[in-house]
């Protein structure tokens, strides 16, 4: 311990409340960061020095009739918590931003390293493969095998189309879809009785028009013949813990295990589908903006201005008093 205590307390203060403004100022510059979701910073006193323990009452052995006399050596940071609150949705109209109205994380894996993470970021874009990605590459995840048969016949002496059967998704990968498969990712059945050839066939039909995302997280592909098939689905999954999460640059979180996430970590239909168990429902050309109240932050931020003040005014006044007992011997 120190010749005074106090040095100890306000140096503990400036470390607390540093720590506190870097929090602060991460929650400002992140105003504007989709899906970011702001930190509190909580404090509690460090360890007080015990100079007298409560003793029994001498009269009849019980209670006490004297206090605990301890002084406290200073404050620390007791924890860094994100607030998982929901954050404003807004829309941009582009078909493959998604946003999550209520609970759960969009999950996404790194298909070079295998890694897997989750985030709340639905600024996704598709990449030249077709699969759904967001800014790093990285896929997002659900179901996505579905599938249709398409037919071609003649009628009038003109080819046409239509789907005859679908199989709905039900594996559990790499969203993929698909924009610019002209078999709709199907099956393209000629039923023309020899009037076309297969390559006639293949060469008029319909292609993707574009897709469209319904509240259960379902992909459906518009084909350009008026027809449409499910394509995937989003799957979402909720964590017992999330501020067990880490988060990782880019707007995802790692460790995903620790968080226990609800219904175990592998994917299913029956645990992750959108709007069911909990989980929030997913709404397309919408994206969650931050949840940072810039309000608050900058009352925050002159708070623990002062209080860093405060404690940096508690140092200067005990170096005046260290000065005034090293003065004592002149």
């Amino acid at each position: 311990m120190p010749l005074i205590g106090s040095l100890t307390s306000g140096v503990s203060a400036l470390e607390a409340f540093t720590q506190g403004m870097d929090v602060i100022g991460d929650n400002i510059s992140n105003v504007n960061t989709t899906g970011f979701k702001g930190s509190t910073v909580n404090y509690a006193d460090a360890f007080a020095d015990v100079l007298q323990n409560s003793a029994p009452s001498p009269s009849s052995g019980n209670g006490s009739d004297t206090p605990t006399m301890q002084v406290g050596e200073g404050v620390s940071v007791q924890s860094v918590l994100q607030n998982f609150n929901q954050g404003t949705l807004s829309s941009t109209g582009q078909p493959t931003d998604f946003a999550i109205n209520g609970n759960g994380f969009f999950t996404v894996r790194d298909s070079s390293g295998g890694q897997t993470y989750a985030t709340r970021a639905g600024n996704f874009r598709i990449d030249d493969q077709g699969y759904l990605v967001t800014a790093q590459g990285y896929r997002v995840q659900g179901l996505n095998d579905g599938s249709a048969t398409m037919t071609a016949s003649v009628v009038n002496g003109q080819l046409t189309y239509s789907v005859t059967s679908t199989t709905p998704p039900a594996t559990v990968g790499d969203l993929q879809v698909n924009t610019g498969l002209s078999t709709a990712s199907g099956t393209l059945v000629n039923n023309t009785g020899g009037a076309f050839t297969d390559a006639q066939v293949d060469a008029d039909a319909p292609s993707i028009s574009g897709f469209s995302l319904d509240s259960s997280g379902n992909i459906v592909l518009n084909l350009s013949n008026g027809d449409n098939m499910t394509r995937g689905t989003v799957l979402l999954q909720n964590y017992q813990d999330p501020n067990a999460l880490v988060r990782d640059p880019g707007n995802v979180y790692s460790n995903l295990q620790t968080a226990n996430p609800i219904g175990g970590l592998a994917l299913s239909q029956q645990n992750n589908t959108p709007n069911s168990n909990g989980l929030g429902q997913v709404e397309q050309g919408s994206l969650e903006l931050s949840n940072v109240d810039l309000t608050s932050e900058f009352s925050n931020l002159i708070n623990t201005e002062r209080s860093f003040q405060a404690g940096s005014r508690v140092i200067t006044t005990s170096d005046q008093i260290l000065q005034e007992v090293v003065n004592l011997i002149h």
